[in-house]
């Protein structure tokens, strides 16, 4: 058995000044962003609020917007996945990228936000 839930909401910017983008959307969404960013490419948009998680994402493709989620277990969430059809686009060292059959991508990671175990679905293997 493991367990998943929808993480993130990932902005996705291409070029420019990662952190203008951040506070941009910052200021669009009520939030604020990180003060001690953990990687140059992402910018966390806090809030106080429970709720979904919301980041600035650096990229070398099309501005989109995608989803993460997050799971105790990669490889047994991935595989679910597929069996709804889902395919594979990229395995990473931390996380999966993956293709609906509607076309959208979203990455499968590992849980990073609090209220995981409380809030996840449990899915029997």
């Amino acid at each position: 058995m493991h367990k998943s839930r929808l993480g993130f909401l990932v902005i996705d910017c291409e070029g420019g000044d990662i952190d203008a983008h951040a506070a941009f959307w910052a200021e669009a969404l009520g939030r604020t962003v990180e003060e001690k960013p953990r990687d140059p490419r992402y910018r966390r948009l806090e809030s106080e609020k429970p709720g979904i998680g919301i980041l600035v994402q650096s990229v070398d493709h099309a501005p989109r917007v995608h989803l993460d989620i997050e799971t105790d277990d990669v490889g047994r969430e991935v595989a679910r996945l597929e069996k709804l059809g889902a395919g594979i686009v990229r395995e990473m060292e931390n996380w999966t990228v993956m293709e609906a059959a509607s076309g959208h991508r979203f990455c499968v990671v590992k849980k990073q936000l609090p209220g995981f175990d409380e809030t996840a679905t449990r899915w029997p293997d």
